[in-house]
């Protein structure tokens, strides 16, 4: 199978899930490390991947012939079995269509494997499909149906314990008679060095006895060895210098980082006023990769932390030296402030202002990247957002960083919000070259329709004519007036006024 169809990133997660049955959680946290560095990632480009076809070879007893199969069902059983154990624990965040289209693609297969199929049935039911056949085998529900008779019986109570005092024959061959003596003998017969093999001698006799003859497929499984794609993606990988993080957070630490930790939480915890040497605590900022950064950030629940402590928090960080770097910084901005500034629902209060102007008055370029373009690209930004990220931009940033966040706003949808933050942009009067002005220009003229009816619109467009006319040329002219014309506002006539100024000029 190729693995051209897959970018590097997918790439890693599939090969996360080859860590035997560890998978699941070794992808969820790979993909949840994909998450932090670009929140807009998702798995439908993944998933609708997995479902293209691809040519294979059939082999048939008399023929070989070639068929177009779905690409997740060219997947080993163990490889299925991950990836559907992977999306089970992620499905809540995922669109619908594409995994019912996946798993639809699964049961094409003419001899399913069990654990795959049990697993199809379990995520059509999380994705609220209605089933009307169980989750096990036929075979499988004989025997279970066989198994609740007996521990039943005829009505008599005692459940699982009466069950298997019961199994006399088994009881008293492995362990002796029910007396009060043999049972201390038992007790002491379980920590002998033969008691491994008398347990196992039970274990198989209680197998038999249950009838879990067909655990063979299951057993052949989990046996399986990771081979063809496997290698394949593991080849792959590693040419492209592929390195996932670490699977164990907490070693990721060295002994002295892990020794600060218990003093920086009981600072944080604490109510108490911090003194001059509070700071020292957290000079192991600047001893740690993106990665520690990341985790010690976790480790911390930075992101939870209440807002009346970022203000002490943002002030020993502002004090240590050497600055901190451009990672270390962004991924401490977005762990401390981007989860606060994307749930406001009212103004940002007085300790969160503060955090967030003192941050980006020291790392400008981290907060542009790490706070204001996600929530540019926030599709729900409202006004608590754009009022706090104006206050940031107008106090804040210098003009080169206003430029950038100009930028920004030029592969986005525009909303309400977000025109007010370019109207205020472009009140700083930036330092738009030719390319960039065509640029702003040609986002202006595609975004007009949707907005012809809002006045911040209109305002905005207004102070484009009137602060950069010299910068309008004659294709500029004629995109414009196309554009004013579908303007439904009150300002239509100052817009056409102050266009026609610039062409006679």
């Amino acid at each position: 199978m190729s693995l051209r169809r897959f970018d590097g990133r997918w790439k890693l997660l599939l090969r996360s899930l080859l860590s035997g049955a560890s998978g699941p959680r070794t992808a969820l946290r790979v993909f949840r490390r994909q998450q932090r560095a670009n929140p807009d990632i998702s798995l439908r480009d993944f998933i609708q991947t997995l479902c293209r076809g691809e040519l294979t070879c059939t082999r048939t007893e008399e023929q070989q012939r070639l068929t177009v199969k779905p690409l997740v069902c060219l997947l080993s059983a163990t490889l299925q079995q991950n990836l559907l154990s992977f999306i089970h624990l992620v499905h809540s965040a995922l669109p619908r269509a594409p995994v019912l289209h996946l798993l639809q693609c699964l049961k094409q297969e003419p001899h399913p494997n069990p654990w795959v199929s049990a697993l199809v049935g379990q995520l059509e039911r999380d994705m609220g499909v209605q089933r009307d056949e169980p989750l096990h085998t036929t075979h499988c529900g004989q025997r279970l149906k066989e198994l609740s008779q007996r521990l039943v019986g005829s009505g008599e109570t005692g459940g699982w314990a009466k069950f298997f005092s019961d199994q006399k024959p088994a009881s008293q061959s492995a362990f002796g008679s029910s007396d009060q003596g043999t049972q201390r003998k038992r007790k002491s017969s379980l920590v002998s060095p033969d008691s491994d093999e008398d347990t196992g001698q039970q274990k198989k006799r209680i197998r038999v006895d249950f009838g879990v003859e067909d655990s063979a497929p299951v057993e052949k499984t989990l046996e399986e060895t990771s081979g063809g794609l496997e290698s394949e993606i593991q080849a792959a990988a590693s040419a492209e210098e592929l390195q996932p993080e670490p699977e164990s957070p907490p070693d990721v630490l060295s002994e002295h980082i892990k020794a600060s930790i218990a003093q920086m939480k009981e600072l944080l915890e604490s109510q108490m006023e911090w003194d001059e040497t509070s700071a020292t605590v957290f000079k192991v900022l600047n001893e740690c990769d993106p990665a520690q950064v990341e985790v010690l950030c976790s480790v911390l629940s930075l992101a939870d932390l209440p807002e009346q402590t970022l203000p002490r928090l943002c002030s020993s960080v502002l004090a240590l030296s050497p600055d901190l770097s451009y990672s270390t910084a962004a991924t401490l901005v977005r762990s401390l402030l981007l989860g606060k500034v994307r749930s406001l629902s009212e103004p940002a209060s007085r300790c969160l202002v503060t955090a967030a102007t003192s941050l980006c008055s020291r790392y400008p370029r981290p907060v542009c990247h790490a706070l204001i373009r996600p929530l540019l690209e926030e599709k729900n930004i409202g006004n608590p957002q754009s009022e706090l990220l104006n206050r940031l931009i107008e106090s804040c940033l210098d003009p080169h960083y206003r430029l950038l966040v100009l930028q920004m706003t030029f592969n986005i949808e525009w909303s309400e919000a977000v025109l007010s933050m370019i109207h205020s942009l472009l009140d700083s009067k930036p330092e738009l070259n030719e390319e960039l002005f065509s640029q702003f220009t040609h986002q202006l003229v595609s975004q007009a329709p949707p907005l012809a009816k809002s006045v911040k619109f209109a305002k905005m467009m207004l102070t484009v004519l009137t602060k950069f006319p010299s910068h309008v040329t004659d294709a500029h002219k004629h995109s414009l007036s196309g554009c004013l014309t579908s303007n439904q506002t009150f300002l239509k006539k100052s817009l056409q006024a102050a266009l026609k100024r610039i062409a006679n000029t």
